[in-house]
């Protein structure tokens, strides 16, 4: 199985490798596809997204792996999630993620809600997020995220369980900042299987369900 990463970092923002590098090295592990999503606010949306959608499709003229053109809206005020959403779809992102209420990070208490209500495709890491939220996510079609990265990772097994009562859909990224975050198709099993799902929901959250998501881009 290959695998399909939706949430990575290069270093147009805190990640160490610039964009081409980081697509190379999830091809040379297997990757079927692979987004950009490094984080914006206000200060640097307007240079960042426009950049990675520019890299994106000229390395999707050059490599089998197919590139995303992404950005991840991170620690920007509740109140502004829903026009950040709409201004990185007009600049280029074709997807876009929103950085969740992790227990690591200060974040906003509302940002999971403020962004259940914007524009975004996926809810990055949302913490102790209510089972209210994971079907507001559900109907909104807004995937829930198991994340592989230190710390994020605390709440996996709850996001999981939200996600699995509400019928929500999940997926399994990496927010990798560095090469040696990508992970094998077998790693992410694991770390899915460690969330506390059977076999079959894990390869349906590596699998089937980021799949759905790119037909929807």
């Amino acid at each position: 199985m290959k695998r399909i990463d939706l949430h990575t970092h290069s270093l147009l923002s805190d990640g160490e490798l610039v964009p081409s590098e980081l697509a190379r090295r999830a091809e040379k592990l297997g990757h079927a596809a692979i987004a950009i999503t490094d984080h914006v606010d206000l200060s640097n949306i307007e240079s960042v997204v426009p950049q990675i959608a520019k890299v994106a499709a000229e390395l999707n003229r050059h490599m089998d792996i197919r590139v995303i053109a992404g950005a991840e809206l991170t620690h920007v005020p509740v109140r502004t999630m829903a026009k950040m959403a709409k201004l990185a779809r007009k600049l280029g992102a074709e997807l876009v993620v929103a950085h969740g209420e992790t227990l690591v990070e200060p974040v906003h208490v509302g940002t999971n809600d403020a962004s259940l209500a914007a524009d975004i495709d996926i809810l990055a890491h949302p913490g102790l997020m209510t089972l209210e939220q994971a079907e507001h996510a559900r109907e909104a079609g807004i995937y829930l995220e198991l994340s592989a990265r230190k710390g994020h990772c605390l709440t996996n097994g709850w996001v999981a369980r939200m996600a699995i009562e509400a019928k929500a859909g999940l997926l399994l990224n990496t927010d990798a900042h560095s090469p040696n975050e990508l992970l094998t198709f077998e790693a992410a099993i694991d770390v899915a299987r460690g969330a506390g799902v059977d076999k079959k929901v894990a390869e349906k959250v590596l699998v089937e369900n980021p799949r759905e998501l790119l037909k929807r881009l």
